[in-house]
């Protein structure tokens, strides 16, 4: 009798050690700080992690290049990319679509202070503009090519993060830069406070929620139906609110078709 208890003691020490089907990596694009992200996005995954049984480990990178090489390697099993991020890595190595935000899309922002004499973009030729990197759609591929088409004359400084950008115009060390609203409501409220925002560029499907293809269907499968779930619960609400969205619905690679037919090349030059 004593024999068969400890077995049975052994028995739930391993299965509380191991209490998650799988261990994979969940990896948000760096657009803000990792101790930004932390906070925010921490308790969403904790939450998706004990709906699914799926251990999900939250990582991001120091910046965006890095961010992008790391998908280009495929070392991410899920990541929250930008719209262009996911067309150029659905293609390889081959992420495939789980989700974006529900009911929302994705809007490139020119942001000022907001004590700043400026009343029109083109006033900004031959200024140096703060952007977070090359390959940031809307907050660098969709407002530089405004700024492009209108011959507008400027030099772009790549800060890494949008947060940066948004220190760097506050600060006045840029009379200018690029984000989108979503970070611009997330940053924190004294930044905020001394900016406003400039011009706004048209809308495209936001940022994918996307699978590593080697993730086993069934494993996708659960994250999409969780991710979709979370604005039915009060509970899940409350953890979308603090992301700043109001839910995510299930999505499939032809979602981004409209960032597609921009053509666009900025990681193959």
């Amino acid at each position: 009798m004593k024999a068969r208890a400890i077995i049975v003691f052994t028995l739930a020490i391993l299965y509380c050690g191991n209490s998650y089907a799988r261990d994979y990596t969940f990896s948000i694009v760096p657009q803000q700080s990792a101790a930004k992200i932390a906070r925010l996005w921490g308790p969403l995954l904790k939450q998706i992690s004990s709906d699914t049984g799926l251990s999900l480990k939250l990582t991001t990178a120091k910046d965006i290049p890095t961010f992008e090489k790391r998908l280009t390697q495929g070392k991410y099993d899920f990541a929250y990319m930008n719209p262009y991020h996911f067309t150029v890595f659905s293609k390889k190595p081959g992420y495939l679509a789980l989700a974006h935000q529900k009911d929302k899309y994705i809007r490139g922002i020119v942001v000022v202070r907001k004590d700043s004499p400026l009343t029109n973009l083109a006033e900004l030729d031959g200024s140096t503009l703060a952007f977070p990197s090359p390959a940031a759609f809307a907050a660098s591929i969709l407002t530089q090519a405004k700024l492009i088409n209108d011959s507008i004359n400027y030099t772009p400084r790549y800060v890494s993060s949008h947060d940066s950008v948004y220190l760097a115009v506050a600060r006045g060390l840029v009379p200018a830069g690029g984000g989108v609203i979503r970070t611009f409501k997330n940053t924190d409220p004294a930044l905020r406070e001394q900016l406003k925002i400039f011009w706004t560029t048209p809308k495209y499907t936001p940022h994918a929620f996307a699978a590593h293809p080697a993730v086993p269907h069934a494993d996708r499968l659960k994250l999409q139906a969780a991710l979709s779930s979370l604005d039915t619960t009060e509970a899940g609400r409350a953890l979308l609110s603090a992301i700043n969205f109001k839910g995510i619905k299930p999505a499939e690679s032809d979602s981004w078709n409209d960032v597609r037919e921009l053509n666009l090349s900025v990681l193959s030059e």
